[in-house]
């Protein structure tokens, strides 16, 4: 079979589309001889800031000399993007291979996400994966990746985003989150409400997990140069300078750092300040606060900002940047919370272009234009993102800042029209 007829068998499984459980996985992996037992894992969860996290965790993780596998999900462009081991991406060749081995046992119910869970766990563990790091899809609990047994569990900052599945409320959807973690494995927090600590605490006592929370166990603070100090109960580090840009990023990096020091413990792995220090700086994440230069002195900014969490850290953001003028090229899908990001974001651009992504869930831009209409906010209709791309570009000139955000689908589709490529982006 051709590799491109086994991307779209697997792509086809887009179908079934969201059926939470772990019985399909785990019968996947006993099928594959259970690759996910090859390895040790460490669980990313949470609402926003997993891939930042996991990021930079992987990258410390590798920095230690620990050969480190990286899933992670959705990719921007090509599917090859969902695997890495100590940075670098699957290789076409493996990529089929690990595509036949997978097929070839899969039951006609398994899906997408499961199938790619699948896939990640038999690369890692042919090619002596020591740790991988997994950030989790939209759930916890009935994720694919909570298949895979895990030594620890990080939960990023908690919000309302795939209500329709999670619950109605932080407090519901940190219960679905956190229930991913095992029984008596630590379980580390980026900084929370009070409800959802609240959940936290009483998992945990319950199953006799260890609770490490930012702001009490570790934490980090902004130097005025932009670097960062880490410190927990037995180390200080100054001058942490992390390679993923934006104020929000500080967050994530402590909880990464306080993950890695407590796998490196469980594992009897050494992690010296050095270490973290390189590990913090390498860390990549594309399309997220990725700044290109333009041709004619403008700047794109690329970020997600799907929920409204995700739109006020953007906002939050966006105020460091010394613009003339920001145009917003925006794209969302219809299930998202559209007041709260117009709100966060709206009186930040002079103008919004709105699009509509390659997706089935995707809002039309015609659509999302008259919701800006609605509160006032001057807007043009861009159309696909590649028509929205140049119009957007037209408007920016030197000294001007193009934000497109609202979506991953918007910022792989526009990075593929920027290189001239095929996005390849779905959604799982």
């Amino acid at each position: 079979m051709a590799a491109s007829q086994r991307l779209a068998e697997i792509f086809g499984r887009r179908r079934f589309a969201i059926r939470p459980g772990t019985e399909r996985i785990s019968g996947l992996l006993a099928r594959l001889d259970h690759p996910e037992r090859a390895f040790s894992s460490i669980h990313v969860v949470g609402t926003n800031g997993k891939g930042s996290t996991a990021s930079f965790l992987a990258a410390m993780l590798t920095a230690a000399g620990c050969r480190t596998g990286l899933f992670t999900s959705p990719h921007l462009i090509s599917y090859h993007e969902r695997f890495q081991i100590d940075g670098a991406l699957i290789a076409q060749d493996a990529l089929e291979r690990m595509l036949d081995r997978v097929l070839a046992v899969a039951a006609p119910e398994d899906t997408f996400f499961e199938l790619t869970t699948a896939l990640a766990c038999c690369w890692f563990a042919e090619n002596g994966v020591t740790v991988a790091v997994l950030e989790a899809g939209m759930g916890g609990r009935s994720d694919a990746t909570a298949a895979v047994p895990a030594l620890c569990t990080l939960i990023t900052p908690v919000s309302r985003d795939h209500s329709q599945w999670l619950g109605e409320t932080t407090a519901a959807i940190a219960a679905e989150k956190a229930a991913i973690a095992e029984a008596g494995t630590p379980l580390l927090s980026a900084r929370q409400e009070p409800a959802v600590l609240a959940v936290l605490a009483e998992q945990c006592a319950l199953r006799g997990q260890e609770l490490l929370l930012c702001g009490r166990n570790f934490d980090v603070a902004r130097r005025g140069d932009g670097s960062l100090c880490y410190r927990d109960a037995d180390i200080r580090l100054e001058g942490l300078v992390p390679g993923l840009v934006g104020n929000y990023q500080s967050g994530n990096a402590a909880l990464a750092i306080a993950g890695a020091r407590s796998v490196a413990r469980q594992l009897g792995l050494p992690l010296t300040g050095e270490q973290i220090r390189r590990g913090i700086a390498a860390a990549r994440w594309p399309g997220r606060m990725e700044l290109i230069r333009l041709d004619g002195g403008g700047r794109l900014l690329l970020d997600g900002a799907h929920n409204p969490a995700g739109a006020v850290a953007l906002a939050e953001a966006l105020r460091e940047y010394q613009a003339t003028r920001i145009t917003l090229l925006l794209g969302l899908m219809e299930d998202k919370d559209i007041d709260g990001i117009l709100g966060a974001l709206g009186p930040l651009a002079q103008i919004i272009v709105t699009v509509e992504p390659r997706q089935e869930r995707a809002l039309s831009a015609q659509r999302l234009a008259e919701f800006c209409e609605q509160r006032g906010i001057p807007v043009l209709v861009g159309g696909t993102v590649p028509e929205g791309v140049a119009a957007a570009r037209a408007r920016t000139g030197v000294g001007d800042l193009l934000v497109a955000a609202g979506s991953l689908f918007v910022v792989g589709e526009v990075k593929a029209a920027l290189a001239g490529q095929v996005c390849e982006a779905v959604r799982g």
